[in-house]
């Protein structure tokens, strides 16, 4: 397998040098106000997007959405940088993505939104951080990062430049967990909570943060952020679990299934068992993709920076209890 002159590792190496996060100063015109200006003159300006990241199966997806479906006319990928040159070729190939990059500062000037999208989320933060300094409109895919101080401090200093950044779980983002939510606000008291999902903490692409945030914002949203200790259940190679305790006592037992793909979530009432099964239909459009193109367009973040931090801090204290075999406490993030 080929790879870059500028192989990952090497590129975040270039960006650690003078980026460190407390030193970052806006500079420059930033492409979001040209689009705010764009849009108060009535005039309608296509939204150029660049991909930093081609690992994932994503990047061809969003290619699709894209440059292929055209779901979002006067939306499109115009360039790609992967981790390795065949990454690259076949997010451009199955994604209809005009132009590969050797350097993601290549884009630089030429992009009005950036998607980040690394496999393993420690990757992300270095990589968005030239991209946030200059004004660009930044999603980065979960997990946001696998390091809590690291997404504290890129948080704050994207409120400081004043540039929207987001992140979140496309199965959270979506009109099936509002659907579920709006049930579950009508329950009244629930004991206890059973969710069952594909989850590995032993990945190689961030232990627990990897595919941890589909299992656990997904219970926040309907239940709540307020999580106060965790404990990972090791039992063998794919017999393995989790709880949580809110705040309130709630408890949540989270069950990591290897046989299926999907996720199911239940609930414990007075009357039982229940499975939340959300009854509104599938859109053509998902919200996970709406929202991510409104913030684009308008600047308006769909999730709040506190949520994106709480969401970091429950997987980092499943990462230390997969370590530890122990309850760990989630650390309380004010901003």
């Amino acid at each position: 397998m080929g790879t870059y002159s500028n192989t990952r590792r090497s590129f975040i190496g270039k960006l650690g040098k003078g980026v460190a996060l407390s030193t970052i100063t806006l500079s420059g015109p930033s492409s979001f106000a040209t689009n705010l200006i764009a849009k108060r003159t009535g005039t309608t300006k296509p939204i150029r997007i660049g991909v930093i990241g081609a690992e994932n199966s994503h990047t061809k997806g969003f290619g699709k959405l894209f440059n292929i479906d055209k779901k979002f006319p006067g939306v499109e990928i115009k360039y790609v940088w992967g981790e390795t040159e065949e990454f690259a070729k076949e997010a451009m190939k199955h994604g209809g993505i005009p132009n590969m990059v050797r350097d993601p500062k290549e884009m630089m000037g030429k992009i009005d939104a950036l998607i980040v999208d690394h496999r393993d989320g420690k990757y992300h933060l270095a990589a968005a951080i030239p991209f946030v300094k200059a004004g660009v409109p930044t999603f980065v895919d979960k997990p946001f990062s696998t390091n809590l101080q690291e997404a504290k401090q890129f948080l704050a200093m994207a409120r400081e430049v004043g540039t929207p950044v987001t992140s979140y779980s496309s199965i959270a983002q979506s009109y099936e967990t509002d659907n579920i939510k709006s049930k579950v606000d009508k329950i009244g008291e629930i004991n206890q909570i059973v969710r069952i999902g594909p989850y590995d903490i032993n990945s190689i692409y961030g232990g627990a943060f990897f595919y941890g945030a589909h299992m656990i914002q997904p219970l926040t949203n309907i239940f709540g952020e307020d999580v106060a200790k965790v404990r990972v259940t090791k039992n063998g190679k794919g017999k393995n679990g989790a709880h949580l305790v809110f705040g309130n006592g709630m408890l949540a037992s989270l069950i990591f299934s290897t046989k299926k793909y999907e996720w199911r979530t239940f609930v414990e009432t007075d009357q039982g068992l229940t499975e939340m099964i959300p009854d509104v239909l599938t859109k053509d459009v998902s919200k996970a993709d709406k929202d991510m193109v409104d913030m684009f367009k308008t600047g308006k973040e769909p999730r709040s920076h506190q949520s994106i931090l709480n969401g970091i801090a429950i997987l980092a204290a499943l990462q230390k209890s997969t370590d530890s075999n122990q309850w760990e406490e989630v650390e309380k993030i004010t901003i």
